[in-house]
């Protein structure tokens, strides 16, 4: 007499069958014949291939973070975020130029941007100067956003938040030397430095300025000075030497010299 148990078991083991595996040649067009097995209906690809793909997203994915962990050391030892919260929203996208000074003062901060790889081959460096509410923020942050967009590592900060972070390394139990305070501004890849002359301050600050800017200067790193004063009390303040180490490479002066950006926008 035939049991249900007997009637299950031979249907059971049938649909094994579909499962095999079955082994072909297949070949690339870049590394030639290989085996492939095709299981379910599904071929492999070339191991050759695979493999490169996996060494690549690994090493993107090592490249970003390293790009988040040198932007996030730039952050700590500054103090500070690469961008302030206030300006976050500032892009070269929603600058709305509103006479032909500041459509030129743009068209420059896009071709910087743009060309960014070709600015750390010479070091080219832009000052912005002049008229109070022009607009010199907003295009030098939106210049931060497109560097970092390229993996790169952008710091923005005032004169007065570099020379504090520099004066502090003569605190008690302070873990940095003066030296690598400084070679800490040095290290970006592009330093945006703003109200530069605001305090018109010691000696000391504009030596450190200084020293700042030269180290950025021999290092072929791009820099941005943002400042309020006018081109020749600029030039006083910083000195002939620093501006022309900002000039050098293709540096660009842009003179803010139109009525303010944000009563017009």
């Amino acid at each position: 007499m035939e049991t249900s148990a007997s009637r299950t078991t031979t249907p059971g083991l049938q649909p094994m069958a579909r499962f095999k595996t079955e082994q072909s040649t297949q070949r690339c067009e870049q590394h030639g014949e290989y085996a492939a097995i095709t299981y379910m209906g599904h071929t492999s690809g070339c191991p050759a291939c695979i493999k490169q793909q996996q060494e690549r997203e690994a090493s993107e994915a090592h490249a970003k973070w390293m790009l988040e962990l040198r932007q996030r050391r730039a952050n700590e030892l500054l103090g500070r975020a690469a961008i302030p919260p206030r300006f976050a929203d500032r892009t070269l996208e929603n600058f709305v130029p509103h006479a032909e000074g500041p459509k030129r003062a743009l068209a420059v901060a896009k071709s910087f941007a743009d060309g960014f790889d070709e600015c750390l081959k010479t070091g080219q460096s832009i000052v912005f100067c002049g008229g109070v509410g022009a607009g010199k923020t907003h295009l030098a942050v939106g210049v931060c956003h497109e560097v970092i967009k390229q993996d790169r590592v952008a710091v923005f900060t005032s004169v007065i938040g570099a020379v504090r972070s520099i004066k502090d390394t003569y605190r008690k139990g302070s873990e940095l030397t003066e030296a690598e305070a400084i070679q800490n501004l040095v290290e970006p890849d592009l330093l945006v430095l703003d109200e530069v002359g605001v305090q018109f301050g010691s000696e000391t600050e504009k030596m450190y300025l200084f020293e700042v800017i030269n180290g950025r200067y021999q290092a072929l790193k791009p820099t941005i000075v943002i400042s309020n004063l006018a081109k020749d009390p600029l030039t006083e303040y910083l000195g002939e030497r620093v501006i022309d180490r900002l000039r050098e490479g293709g540096g660009r002066m842009v003179v803010f010299d139109w009525p303010s950006y944000r009563r017009q926008a």
